[in-house]
This record gives structure tokens, C-alpha cells and sequence, in this order.
């Protein structure tokens, strides 16, 4: 078969389609009399199935069995791929060993089924040329991500020789990475068998940092930060500490979609779980993303040690920390480590213990404070929110739902002004 001729390219056990199309292929290359027609027309039909699935599963449209191809092509993490995601073209013999498996890819992407369809007396096949998806959202991957592998698709047809599909490929590459990394802005860990995993959130909620109204000093230094690591320039690791509500974590999430075409990841991690975090380092640390390790509201109990294992990673462990991770953290409080009336009463080692407290905090050299905002700056924050929605209220009556609405939520704040509005939105809506 044309796939067990890759040498970079190596096709995962789990792809029957393209196993079994490739298969098909070379018995057309026999004579008819060597051919089993019957097993060939179960496997051409089961093919047929198993992509229809695919458009059904992952939203893809068009030709079926080149979002097929294109999906395993930017999929596929190899010594090329990794070396060329976000930047792009690389020297050495490494570009043949890719032309030579992209030349394996160019004549399955440019097969004719006409000759098998006809011997076989297949039916249908048409669906998979020209499929339109019955909704678009996918099960797998975004909008965006769907489109761009769906545009792949496009490109390698107007590719003429299998040097022009390997340039449109590392521009791929380039422009989007490969793989999980490259597909995907954010990830959480998860263990199986005993190994650590980094597995994709799906989906993210689209929010800029502009929907946050006010907050532009905490909002300028954590994109002043963020900026000079993507750039490649010296970064700190960030705590965001405050009041509850007031957009710490919807910060994460801004940055998060302001900088992912620059090649910067997110991946949420637990208190529980950093115990995994050298694992973690150790997937990330070679790739040519900038990953932010992120732990949301963030502290710890007296009793609590998972704070050890987070001032060894970010700080003081032998082996040094990649310069392509950061660690952000959100919090309500600013020492992270809660202490004990024990711990005040305790004059002898009060000193050492605050010590040995404050240092985890001194290892984020980035502290940005968000503060509640006061009873104008709330509800100037409800006014704001309420014209971008376009809630059809008065000044007077907004008002007066603002007072109402905070009184029984918590005070004020930016999440209290959100909730505020989509509750009226819901009213108006009815």
C-alpha cells in the first residue's frame, strides 16, 4: 500500500478509512480476476459510511475525502510539523523526507474513484464529493477551526505538483501550528493510566478585553506582560488578586483570544493536580508555543502542601524553567496561604512561617490588583453593558434596577453588572 511508503507521515492505527481506501487502491491495480469484489464493495461502502460520519461529527463540507486527508495533515505531530509551526519554512534534508510522503498524499488526494465506483457498482458516492453539512457547529472542533482545515482542503485542490501542496502545508504550519497545540487556544489536565494528559477545551467563551469596562491599569499591565512574552522578550509570571467578581478570570480568558494567532496556549491546571506540573513542563517545554499555565482562584489552608510542589516549578528546582511558560494565577486573596491564630500567637517562629508563605507570592513578579468598583464606577459599568446589549431602558429605570439588583447580589461588581443585564435582557426578551 502507497501509506506504508511514508516515512515521516506515520498514519495512526486507528485510521481505517484511509487504510482500507488505500488498500482498495492496489487491488485496482490487479487483474480482475484477483479481485474479490464482494469484500472490496463492503469495504468501499464501510468507507463511505465512516466519512459521512466524519461530516456529520466534525462539520466539514465540500470533498469528504480531502477534509479527510487535510485533517490527518495537520494532525500529524512529526520532527517537520513541530519544527515549522509558527515559524514557518526550515533548511536541511528534512524537506525531502516531506516532499517524498507529500508526494504519497498528492496521489490520494488526486485519485479517481470513477473506475472503482464503476467495477464495483457503487452508489452514492457522489454524497461524499459534494457534502453539506446539516449544521455547522462540530462536535470536535470550533467555527474556526473547522473552516480552515475545510479551506485546507480547497488549497491542495488547486495544487498543482506535490511541491506546491508541502508549501501550502508548512504555511499551514506557519500560520496555525499543528496538532492539539496548534488547533486549539486552551487545554486542562487530565490523568489516565497513570499518565499525564493535556486534553483541548473545546470551546471557550469569545470574550476581548475590551467587554470588561473598566480596569484599564490592571488591564494594561497584564497585556504589557503578556506582550513581551509572546514577543519573546522577558515576562514575569502573573497573580491577579481582588474581589470576588471584579473580571480576574475573564482577564485569563481575554488574553487567551487576543493572542492565540501569536502562538500563546493556556493550560488550566487544579491544586490538586500540581503534583503533574513537571509532566506538564515536560510535554510543552520543546514546542515553538508560549504556554501560560493557569490556576484560577488560587489558595491554600494552612494544612495544605500542594503549594511546595508550585514553588519548585516556578522557582528554585535545579533544572531551569522553560523560557516558553508562564505561570498566571487568579486570587481572592494576596498571600494565597491562609494562616492560622496559632501561627500569630507563635512568637518564636511567626517570622519563619510568614517567610515561608510570602515566598510563593514573591515568585510571581507581576501582582495586579482588581478592586470593586465603587457605587458611579458600578454604575457606569451597568450603563456601558446595557448600550452594547441594547436594553431598551431609560437612565431612570436602569438605575433603579441597578440599586435593586445589588443589594441582593453581593455588592457591587463587574459580574453583579453582567448578571444584571442578561436577567433584563431575559425580561425584555419575553
Amino acid at each position: 500500500m502507497l501509506i506504508n511508503e511514508l516515512i515521516l507521515y506515520k498514519i495512526d492505527e486507528n485510521e481505517t478509512i484511509l487504510k482500507n481506501m488505500s488498500y482498495l487502491m492496489d487491488l485496482m491495480e490487479r487483474p480482475k480476476e484477483e479481485r474479490d469484489t464482494v469484500k472490496m464493495r463492503d469495504m468501499f461502502y464501510s468507507c463511505m459510511q465512516g466519512l459521512l460520519e466524519l461530516g456529520g461529527n466534525y462539520g466539514f463540507y465540500g470533498n469528504l475525502w480531502h477534509c479527510y486527508l487535510a485533517n490527518i495533515l495537520v494532525n500529524n505531530e512529526n520532527s517537520y510539523s513541530r519544527s515549522t509551526e509558527i515559524v514557518g519554512n526550515i533548511v536541511g534534508t528534512i524537506n525531502d523526507a516531506v516532499l517524498h510522503d507529500i508526494v504519497i498524499f498528492k496521489k490520494l488526494f488526486d485519485y479517481s474513484f470513477d473506475d472503482m465506483i464503476s467495477f464495483l457498482d457503487i452508489d452514492g458516492f457522489d454524497l461524499i464529493l459534494d457534502y453539506r453539512a446539516s449544521c455547522e457547529e462540530s462536535k470536535v472542533y470550533n467555527q474556526r477551526i473547522k473552516e480552515r482545515i475545510c479551506t485546507l482542503a480547497a488549497r491542495f485542490n488547486d495544487d498543482h505538483t506535490p511541491t506546491e501542496m508541502k508549501d501550502t502545508l508548512t504555511d499551514f504550519y506557519r500560520d496555525y501550528g499543528v496538532g492539539k497545540f496548534g488547533l486549539h487556544k486552551a487545554f486542562r489536565i487530565e490523568e489516565k493510566d497513570g499518565e499525564t494528559q493535556i486534553v483541548p477545551i473545546l470551546n471557550i467563551a469569545h470574550v476581548k478585553l475590551d467587554d470588561l469596562v473598566g480596569y484599564e491599569i490592571p488591564k494594561k499591565k497584564l497585556t504589557d506582560n503578556t506582550e513581551a512574552f509572546v514577543d519573546g522578550k522577558r515576562a514575569n509570571n502573573c497573580l491577579l488578586y481582588g474581589d470576588a467578581g471584579t473580571g480576574k478570570s475573564s482577564s485569563i480568558k481575554a488574553i487567551t483570544n487576543a493572542y492565540y494567532e501569536r502562538g500563546l496556549r493556556v493550560i488550566e491546571i487544579y491544586k490538586h493536580q500540581f503534583k503533574m506540573l513537571n509532566d506538564v513542563i515536560a510535554q510543552i517545554k520543546n514546542r515553538n508555543y508560549k504556554f501560560i499555565i493557569y490556576m484560577d482562584d488560587l489558595s491554600f489552608e494552612d494544612f495544605e502542601i500542594e503549594y511546595k510542589y508550585l514553588k519548585a516549578v516556578i522557582e528554585g528546582g535545579l533544572e531551569k524553567k522553560p523560557s516558553n511558560v508562564l505561570i498566571y494565577a487568579t486570587s481572592n486573596k494576596r498571600h494565597l496561604i491562609n494562616e492560622t491564630f496559632s501561627e500569630r500567637e507563635d512568637a518564636l517562629n511567626v517570622r519563619d512561617t510568614m517567610q515561608e508563605k510570602l515566598s510563593l507570592v514573591a515568585r510571581f513578579g507581576v501582582t495586579i490588583y482588581f478592586e470593586s468598583p465603587e457605587k458611579k464606577e458600578f454604575q457606569n459599568i451597568v450603563r456601558e453593558l446595557a448600550s452594547r446589549a441594547g436594553l431598551k431602558l431609560t437612565d431612570e429605570e436602569l438605575m433603579k434596577e441597578a440599586n435593586k439588583w445589588e443589594m441582593t447580589h453581593g455588592g457591587y461588581s463587574g459580574r453583579a453588572a453582567t448578571q444584571l443585564i442578561d436577567y433584563l435582557l431575559g425580561k425584555q426578551q419575553v
